[in-house]
């Protein structure tokens, strides 16, 4: 593991566009010393339809970036990311690479009593079955149902996460989840935390909800303590936010998120990394 020179270097956090920030919040919670670097790809947002290669050349890129920034942990806040090109950035950098899938589906199979899962995801996601594959090296008796569920990602987007539309969008998509045996669903992509009490209200009590961001927060953390290189300062945190488009509109969002002002977010040309 590479120790970057000071503890005090940020993390570094990236998802497709302002679902990341649930992850980054939830760091914010978990780790209040952490400095945080944070890109949303809101010039490219959705990832979810995106091809393999297309979603692995964009984390490279974004990573350089990050590089850029001398990051000392990168936490890929994007389920499609994660899914598709984690393992192949994890071995082109030296510095700490994790993504939400495996936290997410940890808690998850902590979770359930009858070992049905589902897992409402982008079309990616769902597609590429790592959730699938992760839970069932974990559980191999689990039962997995995916979800792929891509206007929730636009819906979230134009902040229309608790408008009517949306309820209806989550009936078509989740009603014939609701008539299986699952205890526990899996929100498998970094926006849908945002639509948590709408999805909740929908199954009822019966069915246990998992938002990946706070186990990703705790395995950053385990990380972060086992290379040595947790923030021991003490001064107020920082953070910065980047994107590859519309920044006003991302960081109007990033206040409604986040507990504090966000400040403008800064426009970067991705495609130059």
């Amino acid at each position: 593991m590479k120790n970057n020179s000071s503890n005090t270097a940020p993390i570094g956090v990236f998802d497709s566009g302002v679902g990341g920030l649930t992850v980054a919040r939830e760091i914010m919670r978990q780790l209040p010393h952490e400095n945080i670097v944070y890109f949303g790809d809101t010039a490219r947002v959705p990832y979810g339809s995106k091809s393999r290669d297309n979603i692995i050349r964009f984390s490279r890129q974004i990573i350089h970036f990050l590089e850029t920034k001398e990051v000392k942990a990168i936490v890929i806040a994007c389920n499609t990311a994660s899914a598709l090109a984690l393992e192949t950035v994890k071995e082109e950098t030296d510095i700490p690479v994790i993504g939400v899938i495996v936290p997410g589906a940890r808690a998850a199979v902590q979770a359930t009593r009858n070992g049905v899962i589902g897992v409402a995801g982008t079309e990616a996601t769902i597609r590429s079955e790592t959730y699938t594959k992760v839970i069932r090296k974990m559980n191999p008796q689990a039962v997995v149902i995916g979800k792929p569920c891509p206007l929730f990602v636009p819906l979230v987007e134009e902040g229309f996460a608790k408008h009517r539309i949306t309820e209806e969008v989550i009936d078509i998509y989740l009603s014939d989840m609701r008539q299986t045996k699952i205890d526990t669903l899996i929100l498998g992509c970094t926006h849908y935390p945002l639509l948590r009490s709408r999805i909740m209200a929908f199954f009822g009590e019966k069915v246990h909800i998992v938002n990946p961001a706070y186990e990703t927060a705790m395995d950053l953390k385990k990380v972060l303590c086992e290379g040595g290189n947790e923030n021991r300062s003490h001064e107020a945190a920082s953070c910065q936010f980047y994107v590859s488009d519309a920044a006003e509109k991302f960081s109007h969002f990033a206040n409604t998120i986040l507990s504090y002002d966000a400040g403008a977010a800064k426009l970067v040309n991705i495609e130059e990394y």
